[in-house]
């Protein structure tokens, strides 16, 4: 999930001032973490508690609380606030903003000509938006996002810098087609395509496949950042969710890691750790 955290704080600062262009600094003082990783770390801290309906909106409710001026959307803050929070049916992106850790579940299985996804991913994914997106489109840009990611696992392992341009064309080949046939995603724009009249955008049927495209366009993790900075829109959220799937596949550098981890408060960094530590015991 760290991938998503990198993509928030490296667009936090571009949400609401767009640029097109890759050129930029990747992160600056100016730049914090915002709803986006909050609620990230919420999912994973819900997964370690056992992943029900109540552990998602326990956790989200109480990270919502420690961070209460993270940036959150005026539906998303009132559900926070409810007595009695309920789903309103929201289609935005925040359920994909928030899915990564999702797509690190389930093992990883080697893949061919055919794609598995684990039943854990998309049940865990659905679980993860449907407490307030659970619109169709909701619901959908949340597993595609995790999909993509668990994809990435198995076709490349963060390894992609070893494996020939061949293999690496192969693999997003695959899961582009993946992607648009199991949720109809139009992914045949490339991003100079998107680009020009790409403009602030909150759902996930407008974030999502643009996102994807981001990843698909990308030799590093990096580059994935900066093709979907470089779009506009609405940029940390954009960039949460390539970055959620980049990391699957190249890994992160080291040093954007340790500068990355600095900007987290330790109520998060603890379970980003902790995070860390499951994961390897589950795999």
């Amino acid at each position: 999930m760290l991938g998503a955290i990198i993509g928030d704080i490296v667009g936090s600062i571009y949400e609401f001032h767009n640029i097109k262009t890759k050129d930029f600094p990747l992160m600056t003082d100016k730049c914090n973490f915002t709803d986006d990783t909050v609620m990230t770390i919420a999912v994973a801290q819900a997964i370690m508690d056992g992943g029900t309906h109540y552990d998602f909106v326990t956790e989200m409710r109480k990270f919502g609380e420690m961070f209460p001026n993270a940036g959150y959307g005026g539906r998303f803050e009132w559900w926070l606030m409810s007595k009695d929070p309920k789903p309103y049916n929201s289609f935005g992106n925040g359920s994909a903003m928030r899915v990564s850790p999702c797509g690190w579940l389930g093992k990883c299985v080697e893949l061919k000509d055919e794609v598995f996804i684990p039943a854990e991913v998309g049940e865990m994914a659905e679980k993860s938006a449907e407490i307030t997106h659970n619109h169709p489109e909701g619901i959908k840009g949340a597993k595609a996002t995790a999909d993509a990611i668990y994809l990435c696992r198995c076709l490349f392992n963060q390894n992609a810098k070893n494996m020939s341009e061949s293999e690496i064309r192969k693999s997003k080949d695959l899961i582009k087609n993946h992607i648009a046939e199991e949720y109809s995603y139009d992914l045949s724009q490339t991003l100079d395509e998107i680009r020009p009249t790409y403009s602030f955008n909150e759902t996930c049927q407008d974030t999502v496949p643009q996102a994807i495209v981001a990843f698909l366009e990308s030799t590093s993790f990096e580059d994935a950042i900066r093709n979907a900075i470089s779009l506009g829109g609405d940029s940390d959220t954009l960039a949460a969710i390539t970055g959620s799937i980049a990391e699957a596949a190249y890994g992160i550098p080291k040093q954007i890691e340790e500068k990355a981890l600095s900007y987290l408060d330790e109520r998060l960094l603890d379970v980003f750790e902790r995070w860390s530590v499951y994961l390897n015991s589950q795999n």
